[in-house]
């Protein structure tokens, strides 16, 4: 892999910077309000112990940001890539999270299209695991045009495995579709 999946990303709505450890408090700020995680496979991330673990796994894997609004400055949530495989070009997005008041906005699709406008320079399709009975991100994923390609056991860092929908975006797709 010879480019950044931590590569600051900036549109007229939001700034995507790379976490670092000292965001921990201000992250978790948001990651606090049990309504996040309602849907979740995870439904304790909201406890603080819980969440410094999807902290730590979010620093270690080198491709996490926080998400910030650029009209207020405050983080709105979390992000990343990761999972790269230079076999078929792939990379995954995902762990991603919003303060609820972000909720049916629009800065969802802001973001990802940012961060594919960006990974599709060098990758080839994007997937994206969504909780089996996480209904709120399954439509999302769905608007963004991704399609279910699989399910899966997916084991999130420290935490047990829970099943995970596989979606998946293609590059041609993408293109395509942002062209009409």
């Amino acid at each position: 892999m010879n480019f950044s999946i931590q590569q600051q990303l900036e549109n007229e709505r939001v700034k995507l910077a790379p976490l670092e450890n000292n965001d921990f408090d201000a992250l978790y700020k948001v990651a606090s309000d049990q309504d996040i995680w309602m849907q979740h496979p995870n439904k304790d991330r909201w406890k603080k112990e819980v969440f410094q673990l999807f902290f730590e796994g979010a620093i270690q894997s080198k491709g996490a940001f926080k998400i910030i609004d650029k009209s207020t400055n405050e983080i709105a949530g979390c992000t990343r890539f990761y999972d790269y495989k230079e076999s078929d070009k792939s990379i995954l997005i995902g762990y991603t999270f919003y303060a609820t008041k972000y909720w049916g906005t629009g800065l969802n699709p802001s973001v990802k299209k940012l961060m594919m406008d960006y990974i599709f320079q060098f990758a080839n399709k994007v997937l994206l695991h969504v909780g089996a009975n996480n209904l709120r991100s399954q439509i999302a994923v769905g608007r963004l045009g991704a399609t279910k390609i699989a399910e899966e056991n997916v084991a999130y860092y420290g935490e047990p495995s829970k099943l995970n929908f596989i979606y998946e975006i293609k590059k041609e797709d993408y293109l395509s579709a942002s062209q009409n």
